[in-house]
C-alpha cells in the first residue's frame, strides 16, 4: 500500500493505520492499478499498428505467428484484470509488482520476436523501470532493473537481428532512426501523462490521509475533553447538593421570607442551581454513566418544542423566535448528547446576540434541518473557512471556539454536517443537519403520540 512517498508501504504498517486510513492507501492503489490496465491497452493498440504498419508498408518480414500469440495472451490478461480490480478496491505491492512483471514479459518476447535489441522499441523497457520505481516497493522496483537488464542481455545475445535497409545516411529518413525518435516520443508522452495521473493519486490519498489524521486528532480532544467533563462532573455534584440544601434552609428563614425580593433572587438561583444540575447529568449521561436513562423515545415535533421551551424559560433572552415548519412528525430517539449539541448553538447565538435570535426546524423526506439565527457581529472570514476547528473563536477568552468544535463532531458522528454563514442583514446563520435514519425509532407498529 502507499506510502508516504508515494511508495507501497509494508503490510505491518498497513495494520498499524486506523480501517479508514487502509481504505484512503487502497483507493490510490486501486487508481494505480486502473492506470496501468489503461496503459497496457495502449501498449495493445501500439503494437497492432507497428505489426500492421512494419509488415503491410515497409514489408519487413517479422514473425507473426508468435507475435500475436503474445499479443492475445496479453489481451486476455489485461481484460481478466480489468475485471478483477473494477469489483475489488484494495491493491498490494504484490499485486502491482506481479502487473508489471507480466508487462516485462510481454515486451521481452515480442521483441524477441522482432529483432531483439537491434528493434528501436527495446527502449520501452525505461518505461517500464521508470513506472517500478514510482509504483512500488524498494525491493521490487531493484528487482525490475534487474529483470529489464537481464532481458536485454538475453535479447543481445540470442534474438535474430531485425533486417532492415543500411539507410542510416539518410539520417532522419532512415527507419531505424525513425523507430528510435517514434520510441522516444512514445516513452516521453506515455510517462508525462500517466505520472501525472499517478502524482494526482499520491496527492489526493495523501490529501484523505492527512483528513484522517486531524479527525482522528479531533476525536482524541475530544475524548480527553470528555474524560476532563466527567470527572468535573462527579466532583460538582457534592458542592451543587450543599448549596441546594443551603438556599432551602434560606428560603424558611422567616426574615428572608417576609422578604419578598429575597424570595425572588432565592428562587432564581434555585432555577440556576437546577439548570446546573441538569448541565451535570447531561454530561454523565453523555460519558455513559447512566445510558439506559440518556436515550429517549419521542417524535421530532414533541422533542424539539420541549427544548425550545426550556431553552427559552432557562436563559436571559429578549426576543426569541421559534419556527417549527416539520410537517410530517416521526417517531425518533433522541439523547441528551443531542439536546445538548443543539443548546450549544443557541447559547453561542445568545451570546453573540443577546437581543434576538430564532430556531428554525424543518425536514425533507431524509433529513432533518434545525437553523439558529443572531443578529450579532456573525462570523469573521478566517472563522468560516476553518468552521469548527477548536479554539477558533471571536470571544477572546479561554476555551472559546470549543462549541462549534463539540456540535461539528455530533454531527459527523450521526453523519450529518454543520454550515455556517453571514446573514446579509446581519448577524449569522448556523444549519445543523441530520439524517433521520440516524434518529428515527425502528421498532415496528409504535405509536407517535
Amino acid at each position: 500500500m502507499l506510502g508516504k512517498n508515494g511508495m507501497l508501504a509494508s503490510d505491518d504498517a498497513m495494520n498499524a493505520l486506523p480501517p479508514s486510513a487502509v481504505r484512503a492507501e487502497h483507493s490510490a492503489g486501486r487508481k494505480n492499478m486502473m492506470l496501468l490496465i489503461q496503459l497496457r491497452w495502449i501498449a495493445v493498440i501500439g503494437q497492432i499498428t507497428t505489426i500492421a504498419v512494419v509488415t503491410l508498408v515497409f514489408g519487413i518480414e517479422l514473425q507473426l505467428h508468435y507475435m500475436l500469440q503474445v499479443l492475445a495472451c496479453l489481451i486476455a490478461f489485461n481484460v481478466a484484470s480489468h475485471l478483477r480490480w473494477h469489483e475489488r478496491s484494495s491493491v498490494s505491492n504484490n499485486e502491482l509488482f506481479l502487473a508489471l512483471l507480466v508487462d516485462v514479459a510481454s515486451l521481452t518476447l515480442q521483441l524477441y520476436f522482432s529483432g531483439g535489441i537491434t528493434n528501436p522499441f527495446a527502449f520501452v523497457y525505461l518505461l517500464q523501470v521508470i513506472l517500478s520505481a514510482v509504483l512500488l516497493e524498494g525491493w521490487s522496483t531493484w528487482i525490475i532493473v534487474a529483470l529489464t537488464s537481464a532481458c536485454l542481455t538475453g535479447l543481445a545475445a540470442h534474438a535474430n537481428p531485425l533486417i532492415l535497409p543500411h539507410d542510416h545516411s539518410l539520417r532522419f529518413f532512415s527507419l531505424y532512426v525513425q523507430g528510435v525518435l517514434i520510441c522516444f516520443v512514445l516513452n516521453a508522452v506515455l510517462l508525462a501523462a500517466f505520472i501525472t495521473r499517478i502524482s494526482r493519486n499520491f496527492r489526493a490519498g495523501d490529501a484523505q490521509l492527512a483528513a484522517l489524521r486531524q479527525r482522528a486528532a479531533e476525536e482524541d480532544h475530544i475524548v480527553r475533553m470528555g474524560l476532563l467533563a466527567s470527572g468535573a462532573a462527579h466532583e460538582l455534584g457534592t458542592p451543587l447538593a450543599t448549596v441546594s440544601v443551603i438556599l432551602g434552609d434560606w428560603r424558611r428563614m422567616p426574615v428572608i421570607a417576609a422578604n419578598a425580593d429575597l424570595q425572588q433572587d432565592i428562587a432564581e438561583m434555585e432555577t440556576q442551581l437546577q439548570r446546573c444540575k441538569s448541565i451535570v447529568s447531561g454530561i454523565l449521561l453523555s460519558a455513559g454513566e447512566a445510558r439506559g436513562e440518556s436515550s429517549v423515545q419521542t417524535t421530532i415535533v414533541t422533542f424539539l418544542d420541549d427544548l425550545a421551551g426550556v431553552w427559552r424559560t432557562s436563559r436571559p433572552i429578549v426576543t426569541f423566535v421559534y419556527e417549527n415548519h416539520i410537517e410530517h412528525d416521526l417517531a425518533v430517539v433522541f439523547d441528551s448528547t443531542l439536546k445538548q449539541t443543539i443548546f450549544n448553538l443557541l447559547d453561542n447565538a445568545l451570546e453573540a446576540s443577546p437581543q434576538w435570535l430564532s430556531l428554525t426546524a424543518s425536514s425533507t423526506e431524509d433529513t432533518l434541518s434545525i437553523e439558529v439565527s443572531d443578529v450579532g457581529p456573525g462570523f469573521l472570514p478566517e472563522i468560516l473557512e476553518n468552521l469548527g476547528t477548536p479554539y477558533q473563536s471571536t470571544k477572546k477568552r479561554v476555551g472559546g471556539g470549543l462549541g462549534l468544535f463539540l456540535v461539528m463532531n455530533v454531527a459527523r458522528t450521526l453523519g450529518g454536517t454543520v454550515t455556517a454563514r453571514n446573514r446579509e442583514e446581519g448577524g449569522a446563520v448556523v444549519q445543523l443537519s441530520l439524517p433521520l435514519a440516524a434518529i428515527k425509532f425502528e421498532e415496528e407498529d409504535s405509536n407517535v403520540g
